[in-house]
């Protein structure tokens, strides 16, 4: 700008001559050349730098330089936080000094040692104690605000306010922090309640369509609520980094658990909305004659798809509770099928030959089928059924799961050892790049890094360090706080 001023000044003071009109050209053809070079980059690299030349997997992980202020406990927040520290975020979490995370003591299976419960949830991260009620504890958490690039909390609604660190003094003290938060309902009537695993199951519509027919609803088994949110809110942060890049500055990401089980399950609103032109003729219910009601009924086992299934009987079903397999009956494989199970006139039969033929009678077809599962393994089923693309999927076991050698191979399931409670094994990145190798590495200790990120990450001195474990800032408070955290 000041020279372009300067040349402005000069133009003015200098008499008009003839070579006016040359130097107009002249500068013409300077803007139109600057014009072009952004739009020549852009075309040929979109503004990306040079592909690095080092070998796939080495040249860093995907979020290598992010830091992650990390205010979450129990499931649904830690499980956000420990994908990013598998991405290569530093994640820093902040616990109350002498109790951390509720879940450290909880379901405890080793006598002073972290639970599983904690330990499974917050590997690659590293641990600071800080009381947040204290002055000089509020003032490292300034420190850490401006030096973080993302806050993640899953407290109960209010609690980060009650704290001061609303989303104001969060973005006047950082405005490129990214605040992202779960909560259990998203704005209206609910959205002041307290939220777990079960509840946003029922209140995300999971378990009114999960179950029997006959029976009462049912929530599932995996974390759809805290888990499955985790993973949304994890996608929104990314997100937010990403815009970040072109606005400079932070925003908020939230992630209602009643909305993330809702994004889980909408196949069921997709089948709420085909009602109103019909019976939905997939669900086993169609064919035994069972009206359907105004909502999505429970459909058991039913595919919840176009292509029928159940879960069928195998060899050792009577005391082997997982000796079961999913059946899927797709329509290309059909006659395989028939084949296989001893049917092949079903191949030719209008009774059976075509789909819709076969919906009123998918209650007599798997119990067919099931004659002839329960007379091999559910390996077995699958090794025979897969030589015929015929989909199946045998029912394995936790036992199992943590067994299966290609799942330790993949680093699916990963062992790992904790200086108290030995070695465990956890879940590792579900998310598997080519270019950002996780390594999986034990949750930390309560504050065990407290010393390393005041002196390392926020610059203070070990004269200051020492001046703030005094002061009671990062240490457990004296009485009570146990009983309180219970």
């Amino acid at each position: 700008m000041a020279k372009g001023k300067k040349a402005k000044a000069r133009t003015k003071a200098k008499p008009k001559t003839k070579a006016k009109p040359k130097a107009k050209a002249a500068a013409k053809k300077v803007v139109k050349l600057k014009a072009k070079k952004p739009t020549a980059k852009k075309a040929v690299a979109n503004g990306l730098p040079k592909p690095s030349s080092k070998p796939w997997g080495a040249a860093g992980k995907a979020l290598d330089g992010v830091r992650i202020l990390d205010f979450t406990h129990v499931q649904s927040g830690p499980t956000c936080t420990q994908l990013l520290a598998y991405m290569g975020a530093d994640v820093i979490k902040v616990e109350r000094p002498g109790i951390g995370d509720i879940t450290r003591g909880q379901l405890r299976d080793v006598k002073g040692a972290d639970s599983l419960y904690f330990t499974m949830l917050n590997g690659n991260k590293r641990s600071i104690t800080i009381d947040s009620k204290h002055p000089k504890g509020k003032e490292i958490l300034d420190r850490l605000i401006r030096h973080c690039d993302v806050l993640v909390e899953n407290f109960a609604p209010g609690a980060l306010d009650r704290m001061g660190l609303t989303w104001e003094h969060i973005h006047k003290t950082n405005p490129r922090m990214i605040v992202a938060s779960v909560k259990g309902f998203g704005p209206g009537p609910y959205e002041d309640c307290k939220v777990y695993e079960n509840v946003a199951q029922c209140a995300g519509g999971a378990a009114s369509t999960t179950g029997f027919r006959e029976g009462p609803p049912l929530v599932t088994g995996a974390q759809i609520g805290d888990s499955g949110t985790g993973l949304h809110l994890a996608f929104g942060i990314v997100s937010a980094l990403y815009q970040r890049i072109r606005t400079g500055r932070g925003q908020r990401v939230l992630c209602a658990m009643q909305d993330g089980v809702l994004n889980l399950a909408r196949v069921k609103l997709r089948d709420q909305q085909r009602l109103k032109a019909g019976p939905l003729t997939e669900y086993s219910q169609y064919g035994e004659g069972v009206p359907f009601g105004q909502a999505v009924p429970r459909a058991g086992n039913d595919s919840g798809g176009g292509q029928p299934g159940w879960i069928l009987k195998c060899k050792g079903w009577e005391t082997d509770p997982d000796a079961y397999i999913y059946f899927i009956t797709q329509a290309p494989v059909w006659e395989a099928i028939c084949d296989l199970i001893g049917k092949p006139e079903w191949k030719t039969d209008p009774d059976y030959a075509k789909p819709p033929a076969r919906l009123p009678r998918l209650k007599h077809i798997f119990n067919t089928i099931e004659q002839w599962t329960m007379t091999k393994t559910k390996f077995e089923v699958m090794d025979i059924c897969n030589a015929h693309d015929i989909p199946v999927g045998p029912i394995l076991s936790m036992k199992e799961i943590a067994e299966e050698k290609s799942l330790r191979e993949t680093g699916t399931v990963v062992e790992v050892d904790h200086p108290t409670r030995g070695k465990y094994l956890t879940v590792g990145n579900p998310v598997k790049m080519s270019d950002s190798i996780t390594e999986v590495k034990r949750s930390p200790l309560l504050g065990e890094h407290t010393d390393e990120i005041l002196a390392k990450e926020l610059g203070y001195s070990a004269t200051e360090i020492a001046e703030i474990k005094t002061s009671g800032a990062i240490t457990a408070p004296e009485k009570g706080a146990r009983a309180e955290a219970a």
